[in-house]
């Protein structure tokens, strides 16, 4: 059993004097995603690394589990931690290491050593070169491949001594809460879950609203989409979910508006209550799964007329994707199979056969018109019936 995890990053490391914020947002969210994990663990930074160790017995592979879901971490290396580094111990420790870990020890091998106790009796290369003579004498059948060795031994020395060589990917991107807060619109489809999930990468929190429009959407349409941001919130951190009660300004459009303009209508509505929603929130931007042509309500003329209702930026990851790139992340991340359930959402319950696909923005906004003497007051009750579910 390791007793220990030496976690690496990458984009952090050109944070220049801001590092260490993102290395304290990092160090916290391991904490958090480790709370859930069977075993006691300390984490702690040290120049450049991440350090993880276990001060009890604990769920190795809950573990794991955990940490790949960690925005920030770009590699796990599970460790032999040794708190006597004298040079002997050091030697002992190594040999002990690799017969417990390599059963068969006919493989190639090359030793890289960082030293980062200066007062140690030798450098990094004297480390990697003693070392890795020391394994060769004990066991005679590997073989030193300084250039393609199928078995790499890292040997780091700073407070403690660490022994490694086995490096588990991590997901990447920058720790939750480095990047400000910004409002999803999440529905049950396959895009707003991933959209979701690519924003949080880049260090973001956020807040999620989903549109309900009962009876025309039911019950479990809306326990799909809470059950989508609870499958996020394992990379997203915690998610509060406000759900908005869409019906009668959705029946209005469709009562008033030409048919045609029904889903930018409802699209722009649905954006003008988000926004508000983010700003009471204290959120910076809004998130959707929009990619451009993928339906008619993501045109470039549509998605113009969309934004011209939002002073708040709109961040759209997905919007140079196809439909296949935006399938294989929501595989990956677990998203698929729920977002395939064919529960209706508010927006594919009142589609056109024809809807328009070049909007042009002055003829919507004449349409809307139609709904000033009404608009403001059912504004006021869709926001007033926000139910807030908190996720994760």
């Amino acid at each position: 059993m390791y007793k220990a995890f030496l976690i690496k990053y990458s984009e952090i490391g050109i944070k220049g004097k801001n590092r260490y914020v993102f290395e304290d947002a990092l160090v916290r969210n391991i904490a958090k995603a480790l709370a859930g994990v069977e075993g006691e663990f300390e984490v702690s930074k040290e120049q450049g690394r991440i350090y993880i160790e276990a001060k009890s017995d604990y769920d190795y592979d809950g573990a794991c589990e955990v940490l790949q879901k960690v925005f920030g971490i770009a590699a796990i290396c599970p460790a032999e931690l040794v708190d006597d580094k004298s040079w002997e111990n050091v030697c002992k420790k190594v040999c002990e290491f690799v017969d417990e870990q390599y059963g068969d020890k006919n493989f190639t091998f090359k030793v890289f050593a960082k030293r980062s106790d200066k007062t140690y009796p030798f450098t990094s290369p004297e480390i990697g070169k003693e070392l890795g003579a020391v394994l060769i004498d004990r066991f005679p059948d590997m073989k030193v491949d300084v250039h393609e060795p199928a078995v790499r031994i890292t040997v780091e020395i700073r407070e403690c001594a660490y022994i490694y060589s086995k490096t588990i990917p991590g997901p990447g991107g920058m720790p939750v809460g480095s990047g400000g807060k910004a409002m999803l619109l999440l529905s049950g489809g396959i895009d707003s879950p991933v959209a979701g999930y690519m924003i949080a990468k880049r260090g973001v929190n956020m807040d999620a609203v989903y549109f309900h429009a009962p009876p025309y959407t039911s019950e479990r349409a809306k326990k799909k989409v809470v059950d989508l941001a609870r499958i996020i919130s394992v990379y997203t951190g915690k998610i509060r979910l406000h759900v908005i009660n869409f019906t009668e300004i959705q029946m209005a459009i469709y009562e008033k508006c030409p048919h045609d303009e029904l889903t930018i209508i409802m699209r722009r509505y649905m954006m003008r209550i988000a926004e508000k929603l983010a700003i009471d929130s204290g959120c910076l931007s809004l998130i959707t799964g929009e990619s451009i042509g993928q339906v008619a309500s993501q045109t470039m003329q549509s998605l113009a007329a969309t934004n011209e209702v939002c002073t708040l930026p709109v961040f759209r990851p997905l919007i140079a994707f196809d439909k296949q790139d935006i399938i294989t992340v929501s595989e990956k991340i677990d998203t698929f199979e729920t977002s395939i359930l064919p529960y209706e959402d508010c927006c594919t319950t009142f589609v056109a056969k024809h809807p328009v696909t070049k909007p042009d923005v002055k003829v919507i906004r004449k349409s809307e018109t139609k709904l000033a003497d009404i608009i403001d007051e059912m504004l006021e009750r869709a926001y007033a019936s926000d139910e807030i579910i908190e996720v994760g």
